[in-house]
């Protein structure tokens, strides 16, 4: 069949899959529909590198599949995108700083090559905030530039993975990876009106989901992940399936789920946000969930206590480490960060290089991390909740800071506070807990900005939080295409 230029952007991740195994759609052409759409949104920034011959080349070697094993990929011709602080043969990974620009890694991440052996396509490398230390995805590096908003060209898509998200958004890809450290996939899929996943982590080791040893520009050994990121969470669950090999997802009702709301993450938010969020509840409490408020009032002490003595003192080992085993052309993270450009990051790096926080790290990772494990399990178990759920961001998209990347913000004109404070104290739990967080689109607000809500589940139940969260999805549907 003829598919016009409208009916292939509209297609989400799964449905694309089925017409390219089908045969009713050609892989090569859907794919230069969308590197087009790619070129004509250029003045998104979402991303650095478009692999035109390659994304081609790897499309036409789907199409000449015989149709019984094209049937067989679960992602026949899947077009995506990349992050450009994750590894991938060929392609740049240059984690959005000046001093990597250009550089070309020998290996590819296997999360992103699960991906590739079941018949994805890589686009390209998205956009990212400035070594993935922030939350707008404004990179001040003149290579990239800030990432803006579909939605709204003049805000932020939010980050570190925002190239990901805008690029999703806008319909350039359906589908695509990011990082999260302390948020970032999260984050900017809530800000872009799309869904993102952080999978479990736990203490590494067999509780971690995703491997991906040296092949991530890291922050933090303990904190990072590679995550999907689409426009369901179906599709989300497609690419986790792939990546983690598991297998259906289980059976979810919502009549009968018990739901958690922690007072802490519903307090402090921009009224639009609230209104929205308020609103989405209701319509899931009528679908039959219940809800049950939970206090637990040391969650943001114990948080606090985890994540920037590890986020600040792990840098300086794990980026040498990244260098090192990718032979990088830079020696040092002294080099790094004498060449960063984006001065909020430049600030973070000062403290990295100082080891501010390193007389509270021990304490941070063996003693407060435990802390917060047992009770964030604790309360699962107690109150016998199969997920917590809040906004995933305390306000919706702010404007660009092209000056400093990443300032103060006011929320309903009240005393301004930093801007990756703000953003990040939703999800900064989960992420130093080390649980499943999920976002997904809970509806937009007057003023046409998206607004998302955050599923968190206990350590390893990530294929029934997704299951939750499609349950959800079915009840508050997807957001409306930007007006690009």
């Amino acid at each position: 069949m003829s598919w016009t230029v409208d009916e292939q952007l509209a297609l989400d991740a799964t449905q694309a899959v089925a017409a390219i195994q089908s045969g009713r759609l050609n892989a090569t052409d859907y794919v230069a529909t969308l590197l087009a759409r790619a070129a004509a949104l250029s003045s998104l920034n979402a991303l650095t590198v478009i692999d035109l011959d390659g994304a081609l080349a790897a499309a036409r070697r789907i199409d000449a599949l015989p149709a019984a094993e094209k049937a067989r990929l679960p992602l026949a011709g899947l077009p995506i995108v990349v992050k450009d602080n994750i590894n991938t043969v060929g392609l740049q990974t240059s984690a959005g700083t000046p001093a990597l620009a250009g550089f070309v890694p020998t290996t590819t991440a296997p999360s992103v090559q699960r991906l590739i052996d079941a018949g994805a396509v890589v686009l390209g490398k998205a956009n990212m905030h400035e070594l993935a230390f922030g939350i707008t995805s404004t990179n001040l590096a003149t290579h990239a530039g800030p990432v803006r908003n579909p939605y709204d060209p003049m805000r932020i898509p939010g980050g570190s993975s925002g190239g990901t998200a805008a690029a999703i958004a806008a319909r350039i890809a359906p589908a695509g990876l990011g990082t999260d450290t302390g948020g970032s996939t999260r984050i900017p899929a809530a800000l872009s009106g799309i869904a993102g996943f952080r999978p479990s982590v736990g203490n590494g080791a067999a509780e971690r989901r995703y491997h991906d040893p040296d092949a991530v520009v890291p922050i933090s050994h303990t904190r990072d992940t590679v995550g999907p990121m689409a426009r369901t969470v179906a599709d989300i669950a497609l690419l986790d399936g792939v990546i983690t090999g598991a297998g259906a997802l289980p059976s979810v009702t919502l009549n009968g789920l018990r739901i958690g709301l922690p007072a802490s993450l519903w307090e402090g938010l921009e009224r639009q946000v609230e209104d929205v969020a308020r609103a989405a509840l209701a319509q899931l409490e009528a679908a039959g969930v219940e809800f049950v408020p939970v206090a637990m009032p040391d969650l943001e002490q114990l948080s606090s206590m985890v994540g920037g003595p590890l986020a600040i003192h792990e840098p300086r080992a794990d980026v040498l480490a990244w260098l090192t085993t990718n032979h990088a052309p830079v020696a040092s993270v002294a080099e790094i960060a004498a060449r960063i450009a984006s001065p909020d990051v430049r600030a973070i790096y000062d403290g990295v290089l100082a080891d501010a926080l390193g007389a509270h790290y021990d304490a941070a990772l063996n003693v407060w991390r435990p802390r917060l494990q047992q009770y964030v399990a604790g309360t699962f178990a107690d109150l016998q909740l199969d997920a917590l759920l809040f906004p995933t961001t305390r306000l919706a998209a702010t404007l660009i800071d092209e000056v400093y990347g990443s300032g103060t913000v006011s929320i309903d004109g009240a005393a301004p506070i930093d801007t990756m404070d703000a953003f990040l104290r939703n999800t900064d739990p989960a992420s130093t807990a080390g649980i499943p967080g999920l976002s997904l689109a809970a509806g937009m607000t007057a003023s046409g900005l998206p607004v998302g809500l955050e599923l968190d589940g206990p350590l390893g139940s990530d294929r029934r939080l997704l299951a939750i969260g499609i349950a959800f999805e079915q009840i508050l549907g997807v957001l409306p295409a930007p007006l690009l």
